[in-house]
């Protein structure tokens, strides 16, 4: 139960976060947090990451609720397992992607507002790069899927841990 409740806290501070951006911040408006380099931006996105696939609500719509009935199940299955770090992910999972959904359910976009600009010289080259904006759902699931990741690297680790303790060859 405490994994649905971590996926509540990031949904409500998604949800919070992009009521603030819509009701104080202007559309397209930039505002400084740390010079130039990342700034909050009042944006909205009719696609996916990056923009990519615009206009395509009800593919979201549909796709997003199959996925996160995935998570759900996936997410009991682990629970009953004892297993710890892999609900946390996917708790943070569904929350970011239900935040997200219910933008797009409601409003036909997402708010986003994080932006991060890259302007630095590395080794003689000039770098200028302006990271596509985001919101706190897309981090949520960034950190989730991470964790997956890391999960998995462990899990691996043990599974070759444990085989190569069952063969190891008794030498007494």
């Amino acid at each position: 139960m405490k994994y649905y409740l971590y996926a509540l806290l990031a949904f409500i501070l998604d949800q919070v976060t992009k009521w603030i951006i819509v009701k104080k911040v202007p559309l397209g408006e930039e505002r400084p947090v740390i010079g130039d380099f990342f700034m909050i931006t009042s944006h909205r996105n009719r696609g996916a990451a990056f923009g990519i696939l615009q206009d395509q609500r009800w593919f979201f719509i549909v796709v997003t609720i199959i996925v996160l009935c995935g998570i759900v199940w996936y997410m009991q299955r682990t629970i009953r397992e004892g297993k710890v770090l892999l609900p946390f992910a996917l708790c943070l999972l569904f929350g970011g992607a239900f935040g997200n959904f219910v933008d797009r359910a409601l409003f036909a976009e997402v708010v986003d507002f994080f932006q991060f600009t890259f302007d630095f010289n590395f080794f003689g080259k000039e770098v200028d790069y302006i990271f596509p904006i985001f919101n706190v759902a897309d981090s949520c699931i960034v950190v989730g899927v991470i964790l997956i990741f890391i999960e998995s690297i462990l899990a691996s680790r043990k599974e070759k841990k444990g085989a190569t303790h069952e063969h190891k060859p008794d030498l007494t």
